[in-house]
């Protein structure tokens, strides 16, 4: 079993060869709180949510890390705009009630706690450290005009750009800081000076002045006070390859740290062919998303595509995935159902097909590990309407195992509201009664309302099976 990666540095398909035998040590980008989810973050977030369960199903022991930078430009920006239009919420309360925000989200679509969560104001003397390291290396140095600001010398590292595969002269001028002190345009921040507009309670003090850290030295820390300087994977959206990556990877190896062995990046989202943007007016809020359909098949939806790919999300993308989803979900149903109280009922296996693993071992192939779970499926229901318990038994126990491994198994108990609505628990009493209604008048050979009943309910969407255990209904 090797497990296959497209390594973004390499810009190639490579082995996964995990520093330590049988342990994987993963950094991920989360989200800087400064404005509520949207349909990008909770892709992104699943992504490596799949990737870290499907190297656990191969018995690797993952470490997960994903921070949150709770202290940033934007949050500051925000809570001053929101102070001039009366608003008394202070940054840090801002950003804690958008990080409950994220937090709902990743639950709802059932992504797993991260191993460790950092939050970035509480790493500020990690930061500092390094900052006083990369100054005494050489490769960093602190403006001259009493600013506060501290700046990675590009200049002094051969190797920047190697991520993204740049060369200095060709990049464009960091724009991240106020260039005023600044000895090249392309230096970036890795602190940056208190100013009098911003709040004091944003503002610590260091060797170079009171202020706060800049974006990239964020990661380095975080990732260093978690996972060592050295590590396995380092994931985040494929937007965040420069300059945020490339900056993070310049700086830790300048400190002199492997850093991450393998670099991989999700793609992005698109809303009906276009680029989301707010100049567009067309962005999808998680809160939004998630009330459109059930939890479980919006994880569907997102987690269909290959990772790497842009998923187009269009008016009909919920529809498609729910039927798609309802395949899946009414078969277990049907094969459960059957299989009660015969031999094979207790039939169970965690082991998948051959052919999804093989797909999931070459960079996580989701599309192609989902055709088997339909083939599995096709193939089940065939052996249902054949009465060939054994197969169906297999194939029920190997659905289940790779749906659990995607995070889409109808049967855990995370999932578990999602058939017990109010709604759904209405439309199951009438349907009952009416099943009822039919099974009495098919009895008393009234076969004329036997058959009303059953029309009725098919022009309702309805699909009624009968079987040796009765009648039972579905929705297709």
């Amino acid at each position: 079993m090797t497990i296959r990666l497209y390594d973004t540095r390499s810009a190639s398909l490579v082995d996964l060869e995990p520093r330590e035998p049988g342990k994987v040590g993963m950094y991920v980008c989360g989200p800087t709180v400064q404005s509520a989810p949207h349909i990008g973050h909770l892709r992104s977030a699943l992504v490596y949510d799949i990737w870290r369960r499907w190297l656990t199903y191969r018995g690797l022991d993952v470490t997960l890390v994903r921070n949150v930078t709770d202290i940033d430009d934007k949050i500051l920006s925000k809570a001053a705009d929101a102070a001039a239009e009366g608003s008394t919420e202070q940054w840090w309360a801002l950003a804690y009630r958008i990080e409950l925000d994220f937090t709902a989200g990743y639950n709802e679509l059932g992504i797993l706690p991260p191993s460790y969560e950092p939050r970035a104001t509480a790493n500020i003397s990690e930061m500092r450290d390094l900052i006083a390291l990369l100054i005494e290396r050489g490769h960093a140095y602190a403006a001259t005009d009493g600013s506060g600001d501290v700046y990675f010398d590009t200049q002094s590292w051969p190797s920047y750009g190697e991520l993204t595969r740049q060369k200095l002269d060709d990049m464009v001028a960091a724009a991240d800081a106020d260039p005023r002190a600044k000895r090249d345009a392309r230096d970036f921040a890795l602190w940056k000076g208190s100013k009098p507009t911003e709040p004091a309670s944003a503002s610590w003090s260091s060797p170079w002045g009171d202020g706060r850290p800049g974006w990239h030295i964020e990661c380095s820390a975080m990732s260093r006070r978690y996972l060592g300087g050295a590590f396995d994977i380092h994931g985040g959206g494929l937007d965040l390859r420069f300059p945020h990556h490339e900056n993070e990877l310049a700086q830790s190896t300048a400190l002199g740290d492997e850093f991450a062995r393998h670099w991989v990046h999700n793609g992005m989202v698109n809303v009906n062919g276009q680029k989301m943007s707010k100049s567009l007016g067309n962005s999808v809020f998680a809160r939004d998303l998630l009330d459109a359909a059930r939890p479980i098949v919006v994880r569907y939806l997102l987690g269909a595509a290959h990772y790497r790919s842009t998923i187009d999300y269009t008016d009909t993308s919920l529809a498609e995935a729910e039927a798609a989803f309802e395949r899946l979900e009414v078969f277990i149903e049907r094969a459960s159902r059957r299989l009660r109280d015969t031999r094979f009922d207790t039939a169970n296996t965690n082991e998948v097909p051959e052919a999804f693993g093989e797909a999931m071992d070459d960079d996580l192939a989701v599309p192609q590990a989902l055709a088997v779970v339909h083939e599995t499926i096709r193939s089940g229901n065939a052996a249902l309407d054949d009465g060939d318990l054994a197969t169906v038994a297999t194939a029920r126990s190997q659905v289940i195992a790779m749906a659990q491994v995607l995070g889409i198994n109808p049967l855990d108990p995370r999932w578990g509201s999602d058939r017990s609505e109010p709604a759904v628990a209405a439309l199951s009493a009438l349907v009952d009664t009416l099943i009822e209604d039919r099974n009495t008048a098919r009895a008393a050979k009234d076969f004329a309302v036997a058959d009303r009943i059953r029309d009725e309910l098919s022009a309702a969407g309805i699909t009624l099976e009968d079987d040796s255990t009765g009648s039972h209904w579905s929705l297709p």
